[in-house]
Formats: structure tokens, sequence, C-alpha cells
């Protein structure tokens, strides 16, 4: 690529990807069927533990100081343990970054100051420096942090964020041009502006990935899922969903559906706000 045409050619594939992604949510997920089958949601901890494979978990808080919740269904499990002893057989570690997320903290996560922050020097960047509309940052948001609950599939307990270290030092990130949560045009998945190498591990955690029956989303090279609309979409097997988003409590271990699972998180307001309290942290 010549180096005159790079911000040009990043800007241009950063707006065609964080569109197509925002069709992917709205004119695909949004509308296609589920029927939730009710599983309950089984700890990974606990799982991993017993099956005695090797596995990370982030130790970092959450959202408003809540713990991560390393839970996945329980139909999910057996797939989940052996992409993590596929890692290990390869000298990598299955890094859990995000489980499952309560309605609370997928509603404020996007609006964390590191995140929202982030994702708002990102949309600038993309508009030369012009100050977004709230509506046009809720369409960017909606591409990064799900911003409706039908589309969030950590809602639904069947995805995960994940990172990936080196079996024979676990403190060393395999390359895959970015760490988690990078907001830039080398976020989605086959973005052309990370190395070689990045590219090739992220082909090869892909697909090992998804021969345990997680599909990655395309737009994020950290998230997988199975079993939710991103699957048969991606897949498109034509076929419901088995997971949708629910509500989970974790002393019954009952999950129930949303009343409202295509109703926003956060209404356009509270995004003009958090648009006025991010530009006066940046400056």
């Amino acid at each position: 690529m010549p180096q005159a045409d790079t911000d040009a050619a990043r800007r241009a594939y950063w707006t065609e990807q964080l569109e197509a992604a925002y069709h992917f949510m709205f004119d695909a997920v949004l509308p296609y069927p589920v029927a939730e089958c009710g599983e309950p949601l089984v700890s990974l901890r606990q799982a991993v533990e017993q099956a005695e494979v090797v596995v990370q978990f982030s130790d970092q808080p959450h959202v408003r100081g809540l713990p991560r919740l390393y839970y996945l269904r329980d139909g999910q499990m057996p797939d989940f343990i052996s992409a993590a002893a596929d890692m290990n057989a390869r000298g990598w570690v299955l890094r859990v970054e995000d489980g499952y997320r309560t309605p609370e903290m997928q509603k404020y996560l996007g609006r964390t100051p590191q995140v929202f922050d982030a994702i708002l020097k990102s949309v600038m960047w993309e508009l030369d420096g012009q100050r977004p509309t709230p509506e046009f940052m809720f369409r960017r948001c909606s591409a990064l942090v799900a911003s409706v609950p039908k589309f969030g599939t950590h809602m639904s307990g069947s995805a995960i964020d994940i990172s990936v270290r080196h079996l024979d030092d676990p403190a060393r990130e395999v390359d895959r041009g970015a760490p988690y949560l990078e907001t830039s045009e080398k976020t989605p998945m086959d973005s052309p502006f990370v190395s070689a190498e990045a590219q090739r591990n992220r082909r090869d955690i892909r697909a090992l990935m998804l021969r345990h029956g997680f599909v990655g989303y395309p737009y994020e090279f950290w998230h997988f899922s199975s079993g939710d609309a991103y699957e048969q979409v991606l897949r498109q097997t034509g076929q419901p969903a088995r997971y949708g988003a629910v509500s989970w409590d974790p002393q019954t271990q009952q999950v129930t559906p949303l009343a409202q699972p295509d109703a926003p998180l956060n209404s356009v307001e509270e995004i003009r706000q958090e648009i006025a309290a991010a530009l006066a942290r940046l400056g």
C-alpha cells in the first residue's frame, strides 16, 4: 500500500466495515427468529478445573466494578473445553476476557470513559475532526458494543471475548495485530492493516474455534459465539437461534428471555450526554 494512501485507505476501510456491521446487526440479526431453549448457564471456571485444561481468565473488574461473569450455556461447554484443549496442544492458552453480560453490564459498557472515548476518537477521525451527532454515534456504537439486547450475544450467554497467550510464556500474547478491545481499522477480523503474522494468527484462531462450533464475529477479532443468531446468519443455516437475550438468576440457575429484546439499551439523549462528557475529558 503506498504510504501516501495509508490514511485515506484506513478511513475508507473503517467506514465500510462499520457500515457493514450496522447492517449485519439491524438487517440480518435483529429480525432473525429465536427459539430460546432455556439451557442454564454453566461456570467456565468450574468446567476448566474439572477438565484439567489450561485456560486464563481476565481478573479486570467489569463496568461499574461488577465482577466478570464467566459463563456459557450448558450445551456449549463440551465445545469450549475441546477448543481450549486444542489450543493447549498447539502451545497456546485461551484467555477468556468476557462472558455473560447482564442488561446493566451491556448498557453501561459502551458508556465507560475508556470505551466511549476510544470509539468517539475513532469516529471523529473518520469524520475528519467533526463532532458526530448522537444518531451517528449510536450507529457506530451498535457495531462495537451491541446497543440492543437482541444482537448482544453476550446477553444470550452464548458468546466469549478471547485473547490467546503462549503456553510456555503465559504473559506473552499471540500476535493478533492489536490487543483486546482495540478500536480502529485493526478491529475487523480480516483487517489488512495488521502484519502478515497477525493475519495468519487470526485465521488460525478463527479456524480452530470454528472446528469446535464457535463462529467469529467478522467485525471484532476477539468475539466468538455459537447457537445464537450470529451463528445462524453467518453459517446461513436457516434454523432459528437456540439462544437469545436472557436474564439469569445465579441462585436458581434459571434463564428468562428478556421482555423487550429489541429495545435500545441507551437513548439518543443519553448518548448526547456521553458525547459532551467525553469531549470535556478529551479536551
